[in-house]
């Protein structure tokens, strides 16, 4: 249990191998196994034989496939599952010329980056691009990748075209540049395309993200709406955003600075080809001939705009063909078959896929010869005991395509020249010449137009309807003089190459199948000259799925790509060879007294004692004629040999040197140890010296300090004696005074009290005598009016009431005295406490300033006047506004004018700005009141005003402040204008703030009819607002936006005293302005 087995299903299909298992059970007389892809398998004993062991090394996979024990197609498609489970997506063939299989580093492309070719060999191209991003990361993939890549059946982002990349390094190995050529791009995608795909990705970027001015412009809409995008009922590709690619694409363009006129002519001619493939035909017959005519739609009209031709034009380029013969010129009509191809000529340029089959062959015998052909030539060349490996060479197909007489391409070339050529003669052509040819296939019968080659991956049959057509390649004259007549520079340089050839003969254009050998042949002329290094990629899937292992497709890519017959030969190979100079000159190290060897005169018997002494004589190593060969082990087993008596040489120098250092530094330590013994005697000597010195030294300052110990301690003893009875002395006269001074104050006190005693007394006495005095009277005068017992009641009762009256008043004047007592007392304990507390600037401001209110008071609304001003409470008078916008009187002629008197009116006529007068004014000025230079004073100096309204309370504070704070609140004024110093957007502010001071009449008149509407419209019902306020409701705000020198919150007073003594300190031009300001106030 537990075993790794290989298990043979035994179904009978052609891309079936066995699978591997791990035993679950084995006691039950059957075996039950479960393999790679979780199926559970129950093998009976009489079908043991379907189970072999596993060897250990395709059990848990490898990096490098020639380690593999199984070598067999079962055990590498194996070690490709477990890599490929593991998100490892490398795995290596490294045995054979490539250097870099000796550093620990796993399989990748970027281990090779330093040769000079890679070639990607495989079938699928996202892993080309995988790779060639890899490589390179530039801005130019981007674009090449949205021109020349689409979304197929089985790949969302496919490279519609080949590529070879020329990387560039510089000294530090770091890429600095690439150069890239494209190689048969497939331009027939532009017109149509298989279901379930889309057209090149730009179409798709461009029509996402464009925005809607830029597509009004070109006339596009969506997708959906054009015929060139949705042949294949696709118009979305899920995991791709069209809209950020664009924006990449239009960022790429400008890294590789392309200009604004250049991307926008490419985004024309994008247009222009969906509005043609929108165009419609009708079949006409004129004169007993095919014909047609395009229908009139938007469509033709724009894509002639965008193409700058005119209109008539493109509709007879695109319905008619002009034939030069004799030297007089024919016009045709087309058919309608023959006008589409015509359109579809234009935006494109049609080709087989016999050219890309033949690309594929050229590059799989480049792979063959490289990997079969010369590695077994030089064993033979070196008369190497070699077995020979078969493979399948492809060559006799090339043979047959391109290469022999009487090629495939050739006649295809030839049939395509001769004027009355057809499909069916150049089918008959190939089928004499070829029908012998084990690699071509005829067709069955004489009605079938198909043809087969079989190919290194397969058969391949090919349509021979419209192959004439395609090979010749051709754009009508028409279409060449539509395009020289165009307006358009880009387009006439897209076509300047056919342009040229048409202008000599069109008889000199060559053939599709023509051009591209000549292009194939450069670049397998390129290719040789390097050593390269395949990369060969395997399709896990048909569905674009992650994670999902097919078997049978990747048996099949293994098979057709020779990876088995790869394997072998690297593995029986010798990838280590040295030549014989090289050997000695590495390992004669090895051993000793092996001369070098441009001394050596037996190159060959040197290298075979070398490598027998090392590696033996038995073991797989062999000599050639220039050559030693060598496996992998050998090579590994000689370095480390090299190391270790390289290492034995360097140990002995490195003893010798070593000695001798150390014995010179041995003497240099002697001589400096006896010179340190020297010194640090002589220094033990002088320090015990100096130890006895400074004890004999302490010693006599201790007997000193005891004998002035004692004579100080009786001295101190008789002074503080002293001292005690002259403290008692003092302290008992100060006593004697203080009590001196109390009783007399107590004297002073208690004859203060009596006196005052006395006097209210007194005069409490002299009250009641002068009561008593009327109270006999006034008896004495009612008993003229009544008996004399009644008389002397009423006269007691009414003497009663006043002494009660009397005796209230006291109480009363009491009380009072006491109320003024208190309030005395309390007015000295605030006095006592404000003086101990800090001083608030802010609250002192606002005590001198109380009386004008709050900061959002209106005028008319201040507070209580300070003491002393209170009468201007009761004669105040309503400042006059003046018309600043009235002309000014001119001055009358005086010569009389006494200069003793001369008034604040005329220096403000003289030096104001504009119309201001000497009058106060409640709202803010248009300019300020002297002339500044610098546009930051003038800001300064209309804020200054502005901030002394609102300190005055004649212009209210902002109505909205934000409730968020910023922080800039609890900066200082001071800084905050010191900042305003240098900016250099005033001029911009002020030049705002005029214009909008010089709004027409007309057009104030108009926001205030309007504002007063929305105003009475607010303001229906009866409100308590002041007259003022409503007026300055229906007036409006002042211009005060768009100062910056402003705050645009509620200020205290302090804030605004910093703000208009700050900017007086720091802008000296603005003291005069600040002066002229305070005179108006």
């Amino acid at each position: 249990m537990g075993d790794y087995v290989w298990l043979d299903l035994k179904t009978g299909r052609e891309f079936e191998v066995p699978i591997g298992a791990v035993v679950k059970l084995c006691d039950s007389g059957q075996i039950q196994v479960l393999d790679d892809e979780g199926n559970e398998h129950w093998i009976s004993p009489q079908n043991a034989t379907n189970i072999k062991p596993m060897h250990p090394t395709s059990i848990h996979g490898v990096e490098d496939m020639i380690r593999l024990g199984d070598l067999n197609e079962a055990g590498i498609l194996r070690n490709l599952l477990i890599r490929y489970r593991e998100k490892l997506i490398y795995v290596s063939v490294t045995q054979g010329r490539a250097k870099y299989s000796k550093s620990n580093r796993s399989p990748h492309a970027l281990n090779v980056l330093y040769v000079t070719c890679m070639y990607v060999a495989c079938m699928f191209v996202s892993h080309k691009r995988e790779s060639r991003d890899v490589l390179c990361d530039f801005p130019y993939t981007l674009i090449i990748d949205a021109f020349g890549n689409a979304k197929t059946i089985r790949n969302d982002n496919s490279s519609r075209f080949g590529k070879y990349i020329d990387i560039h390094f510089n000294k530090r190995g770091a890429i600095e540049g690439a150069k890239i050529e494209q190689y048969l791009l497939e331009k027939s995608r532009v017109c149509r395309q298989a279901y379930d795909e889309r057209n090149y990705h730009i179409f798709y970027c461009m029509l996402k993200g464009m925005t809607a001015d830029e597509k009004k412009k070109l006339g596009l809409g969506k997708a959906t709406d054009y015929t060139y995008l949705t042949i294949g009922k696709c118009t979305v590709c899920d995991g791709r955003d069209d809209l950020k690619e664009y924006s990449n694409i239009q960022s790429a363009m400008k890294v590789l600075m392309f200009t604004e006129k250049e991307n926008w002519e490419i985004s024309k001619l994008l247009a222009a080809i969906l509005h043609m493939g929108n165009l419609r035909y009708e079949a006409r017959t004129y004169d007993n001939l095919d014909a047609c005519e395009v229908v009139r739609c938007p469509h033709l009209t724009t894509a002639a705009t965008l193409l700058e031709v005119e209109c008539k034009d493109l509709m007879n380029c695109l319905t008619s063909r002009t034939l030069i013969t004799r030297g007089e010129t024919v016009s045709t009509p087309l058919s309608m078959e023959q006008a589409l191809d015509v359109r579809d000529a234009f935006v494109k340029v049609k080709h087989s896929q016999l050219c890309i089959n033949f690309a594929n062959e050229n590059l799989q015998q480049f792979f063959v010869r490289h990997v079969f052909k010369l590695e077994q030539e030089e064993y033979n060349l070196e008369n190497i005991n070699w077995l020979h490996i078969e493979f399948t060479d492809n060559q006799g197909a090339l043979d047959m395509i391109a290469i022999k007489p009487m090629n495939i391409i050739s006649l295809i070339d030839e049939e395509s020249k001769f004027p009355k050529g057809t499909d069916a003669t150049m089918l008959n052509k190939l089928n004499f010449q070829h029908k012998l040819n084990t690699n071509y296939i005829p067709p069955k019968n004489n009605y079938e137009t198909q043809f087969g080659i079989q190919h290194f991956a397969g058969v391949v049959y090919y349509e021979t309807r419209g192959f004439l057509e395609k090979n010749r390649d051709t754009l009508y004259g028409d279409i060449i003089q539509l395009v020289h007549s165009s307006k358009n520079k880009f387009i006439k340089q897209i076509f300047q190459a056919d342009v040229a050839m048409g202008a000599e003969t069109r008889k000199r254009s060559p053939t599709l199948s023509s051009q591209f050998k000549r292009s194939l042949e450069l670049l397998m002329r390129t290719l040789s000259v390097c050593q390269p290094f395949f990369v060969r990629c395997i399709k896990p899937n048909e569905y674009k799925k992650p994670m999902l292992f097919d078997r049978e497709l990747c048996v099949r890519q293994l098979r057709y790509s020779g990876m088995m017959e790869t394997i072998r030969i690297r593995r029986a190979g010798y990838p280590i060879r040295y030549t014989f100079v090289e050997f000695v000159d590495r390992y004669r190290v090895l051993m000793p007294g092996v001369k070098p060897a441009y001394k050596q005169e037996d190159l060959r018997g040197t290298c075979q004692r070398i490598a027998e002494a090392v590696l033996g004589k038995d073991d797989d190593w062999q000599m050639g004629k220039t050559k030693i060969f060598l496996k992998d082990h050998h090579d590994m087993l000689l370095e480390i040999e090299r190391d270790k008596a390289i290492t034995d040489k360097v140990i002995l120098i490195q003893k010798v040197v070593r000695g001798f250092k150390d014995r010179s530094n041995f003497l240099r330590m002697r001589k400096s140890a006896v010179l340190i013994q020297k010194t640090w005697r002589g220094y033990l000597c002088r320090k015990s010296y100096g130890a006895m010195r400074a004890g004999f030294s302490r010693l006599q300052a201790l007997v000193r300090s005891r004998k002035l110990c004692a004579s100080y301690h009786v001295a101190r003893q008789r002074i503080t004696g002293f001292q005690g009875r002259c403290r008692g002395f003092l302290v008992r006269r100060a006593f004697r005074h203080r009590l001196w001074a109390v009783i007399t104050i107590q004297a002073y006190t208690r004859g203060m009290i009596a006196r005052r005693l006395y006097k209210r007394l007194k005069g409490e006495y002299r009250r009641r005598l002068e009561a008593e005095k009327m109270r006999l009277a006034e008896e004495t005068k009612l008993r003229n009016q009544m008996s004399a017992k009644r008389a002397k009641a009423e006269a007691e009762r009414k003497h009663q009431e006043r002494l009660a009256q009397l005796a209230k008043e006291d109480a009363e004047r009491e009380k009072k005295e006491k109320e003024e007592a208190r309030k005395k007392k309390e007015l000295v304990e605030q006095m006592e406490k404000a003086r101990l507390e800090p001083v608030n600037d802010s609250d002192m401001v606002d005590k001198m300033f109380g009386f004008l209110g709050t900061t959002n008071s209106l005028p008319g609304q201040e507070g209580q006047a300070p003491a002393g001003f209170e009468d201007l409470e009761h004669a105040h008078h309503e400042l006059v506004e003046e018309d600043l916008d009235e002309a000014l009187p001119l001055p009358e002629d005086d010569e009389e004018e006494d200069l003793s008197e001369y008034k604040f009116a005329k220096y403000a006529a003289t030096y104001f700005q504009g119309t201001t007068t000497h009058t106060y004014v409640r709202r803010p000025l248009k300019q300020p009141l002297l002339f500044h230079e610098d546009e930051g004073d003038q800001l300064a100096a209309l804020a200054v005003w502005i901030t002394v309204l609102r300190f005055m309370g004649d212009l209210p504070e902002p109505k909205y402040h934000t409730a968020i704070s910023d922080g800039s609140e609890k900066i200082p004024v001071m800084t905050k204008i010191y900042e305003t110093l240098g900016k250099k957007t005033h001029k911009r502010e002020l030049q705002a703030l005029q214009g909008e001071a010089e709004t027409t009449p007309s057009e104030s008149l108009k926001k205030n009819s309007v504002r007063h509407k929305l105003v009475s419209l607010t303001l229906k019902k009866k409100s308590k607002i002041t007259e003022e306020v409503t007026k300055r409701l229906n007036d409006g705000e002042y211009g005060l936006h768009g100062n910056s020198m402003l705050e645009d919150r509620p200020t205290s007073n302090l804030e605004k005293l910093h703000f208009i003594i700050g900017n007086g300190i720091l802008r000296p031009t603005l003291r005069g302005q600040t002066l002229h300001t305070t005179a108006y106030w």
